[in-house]
């Protein structure tokens, strides 16, 4: 199982899972709350078949990765990012962030520039900034990730099962694009993840990203579904034209959060012409 130390917890290493598999171009997908990395299974084989190095990772706190009590903020998330392109010697790599993991993509380039990266994917993006302030007012009120964190404190596994509802627009797509054992197997992911983590990711969400975002040099492609309820369209990617400098964007239509497991037949072809352009 290939791991590698992010820092320590009380004389013990906190280790990040990763996987590393094929040649060609490297392109490491970033995973969303609560799953981890082998949520991109639609993904990744579409991305060997054609020819690249395919990097996937279980966030800290997430998957098969180290469970520590700290650190699951932005600037450490980014900094463990920063250590995988490190040991791997990545150079030309493809940053592909979904949901949570589009914050990560986003911190990289505030922190440490292209000097790696050659492109960049948003997909379900949490950036640019997501709670209402006064100078944000386009945002979502606070009262929310409140709510969120009270409902994980008094009952994960039923404040998962209320999530992947939404997560997934169960309610339009069950049956058809969301199986029940895919379903389940979400939700199982889910609780594999430190109940830490679980409640402690809800801040990172509230994170200011309008200068990281405003940082990314490189090409830029957008990914959101239209009828997201996790990440409203309006609040997050609708913004995003104005601050990132070279972006394409592609809106799915009828799209929930996850359209990467949902949408395959738009998301895979519009990556790959993406990457390979």
């Amino acid at each position: 199982m290939p791991r590698m130390t992010v820092g320590r917890e009380n004389g013990q290493d906190i280790q990040i899972h990763f996987d590393d598999h094929g040649d060609g171009p490297p392109v490491v997908l970033i995973h969303g709350y609560p799953l981890d990395g082998r949520s991109f299974e639609k993904q990744e084989r579409v991305l060997l078949g054609a020819g690249h190095r395919v990097i996937t990772y279980d966030r800290r706190g997430f998957g098969r990765s180290s469970q520590p009590s700290t650190g699951y903020d932005y600037d450490t998330f980014a900094a463990d990012l920063e250590i995988l392109l490190e040991t791997l010697d990545l150079s030309d790599v493809a940053l592909v962030g979904f949901s949570m993991g589009t914050g990560e993509v986003a911190r990289h380039f505030g922190r440490r520039g292209s000097g790696r990266v050659s492109k960049a994917v948003l997909m379900g993006s949490v950036p640019p900034f997501l709670l209402r302030t006064d100078d944000n007012p386009d945002g979502v009120d606070g009262q929310v990730f409140a709510d969120i964190k009270r409902a994980v404190l008094a009952d994960r596994p039923a404040y998962f099962r209320a999530f992947f509802d939404d997560f997934f627009n169960v309610d339009q797509y069950a049956g058809t694009r969301i199986s029940d054992q895919a379903y389940q197997a979400a939700f199982a992911t889910a609780l594999t993840m430190s109940p830490l983590a679980a409640h402690d990711c809800v801040d990172s969400w509230l994170t200011d990203f309008r200068d990281d975002v405003a940082a990314i040099d490189v090409p830029t492609l957008l990914l959101h579904g239209d009828a997201d309820r996790i990440l409203p369209y309006a609040a997050t990617a609708a913004r995003l034209p104005a601050l990132v400098k070279d972006l394409t964007v592609i809106t799915v239509e009828g799209g929930p959060h996850n359209i990467a497991w949902t949408h395959p037949e738009v998301v895979n072809p519009a990556l790959l012409e993406f990457l390979h352009s």
